[in-house]
């Protein structure tokens, strides 16, 4: 029941726009040139299946990007690839995108991009997206992270600074067992959240990939009197366990959540907005609610592309997505190649994510030091009764790296 569900009517599996004044794409070893004015990459996402409620409305936020894209009159038509929240589904959507569509670049939005991974590198096929799954973005050079290449094993202090900061004793923590980067990212909570003196009593990674059966979890979350929940799962996953948790009597003081901002929740209907009041949603851009131009400029071309409702995550994430990859396709010139993409993207260090990392800038090609996002910080918004607010001092709120502190692969 708490599947967030958004309209995806006018993004279907491709979307096509007209630009003028490209030249010709030359020749056959041009991936993506369908044409003399378009270029054509590919979304790999989860549309259905156990892990789409967290990804099923990326291709709005590319739909976004795309015209932003054509203020710079740059044409952009994507298909849209469902992993069907499986890893084979994962490798053979990859395997679609490039063999049958031939792709100039894969937009990765995916919990299972690792799966598709040493295929897309063995093609040399540019990647960009989001670093939630795996290492392969700390590893292989063709992808390219819009928030980092996270390194999840390791531990910075942000979270635990902000659970010390809502007054939080005891946290517990969920994860994925499926998904290295939500495993990791659980127990990476948990230790943030003891050094900042916060005891970590309750520690799940070994949770099913968009499992709903939260009832025994929330009962040794009770058991074990936690007054804090983080999780790093589906929103689905997420809303259930809160609710669950809220059914037996235990309302933690702080729920922080890295999905279900804006339309997912909403969108998810009454029952998980009532369940909601009060949590926490921590996102790694400004949230809309700043009202900065970077915020305002984002909403404007979702408006543009006829997405209506409050953002999503993962909209961002498209959003930004396309955004990186104009930036690399103005250094290419008007024919790119998969190697051209690739070299263009290497020289991106000052990244600032279209203005919605505020004054922070990424380097992402340092593929070392990012733990937790730019600058290893968060932006937070609490819900309270049917609207996202900010949260003073957390947003963002920005930590460091741990020294010589990692959390097992």
């Amino acid at each position: 029941m708490f599947t967030a569900v958004r309209n995806l009517i006018a993004a279907g599996v491709t979307l096509l726009l007209v630009v003028g004044g490209c030249s010709s794409l030359s020749g056959s070893d041009v991936a993506g040139a369908t044409n003399s004015h378009t270029y054509t990459i590919g979304l790999l996402t989860e549309l259905t299946g156990l892990g789409a409620s967290a990804n099923r409305t990326s291709p709005l936020g590319l739909k976004a990007g795309t015209v932003l894209a054509s203020r710079d009159a740059y044409t952009i038509k994507y298909v849209v690839a469902d992993t069907t929240s499986t890893p084979a589904g994962a490798l053979a959507a990859a395997q679609k995108l490039v063999e049958q569509d031939h792709v100039l670049a894969v937009i990765a939005i995916s919990g299972l991009t690792f799966a598709a991974a040493p295929f897309l590198e063995s093609q040399g096929v540019p990647v960009i997206g989001v670093a939630e799954d795996s290492s392969e973005w700390t590893t292989d050079t063709n992808m390219f992270s819009v928030s980092g290449a996270l390194h999840t094993n390791e531990v910075s202090t942000t979270e635990g600074q902000f659970f010390k900061m809502e007054g939080a004793k005891n946290l517990g923590t969920l994860g994925y067992a499926i998904v290295p980067s939500s495993k990791e990212a659980a127990e990476s909570a948990a230790v943030s959240a003891q050094k900042a003196g916060v005891k970590a009593v309750y520690v799940n990674t070994s949770f099913p990939l968009g499992g709903t059966n939260v009832q025994p979890a929330a009962l040794a979350m009770k058991s074990a009197g936690v007054d804090a929940v983080t999780s790093t799962v589906e929103p689905n996953t997420a809303f259930a366990l809160v609710t669950a948790l809220r059914q037996l009597g235990d309302n933690p003081k702080v729920t922080l959540l890295p999905d279900g901002y804006g339309g997912d929740l909403i969108e998810a209907g009454p029952e998980a907005v009532q369940e909601a009041q009060g949590d926490y949603f921590s996102l790694g851009f400004e949230p809309v609610e700043m009202h900065t131009a970077a915020t305002m400029e984002f909403q404007k071309y979702l408006a543009d592309a006829g997405v209506t409702g409050d953002p999503t995550y993962v909209e961002y994430n498209g959003y930004v997505a396309v955004g990186l990859l104009v930036e690399a396709l103005k250094a290419t010139g008007p024919d790119p190649t998969h190697a051209s993409l690739i070299a263009a993207l290497s020289k991106i260090h000052d990244w600032n994510a279209l203005g919605l990392f505020g004054t922070h800038t990424l380097d992402i090609n340092n593929r070392k030091t990012i733990v937790s996002g730019v600058g290893n910080c968060q932006w937070t918004t609490k819900f309270v009764g049917k609207t996202f607010h900010l949260v003073p001092g957390a947003d963002p709120i920005c930590g460091t790296v741990i020294p010589g502190v990692t959390v097992s692969p």
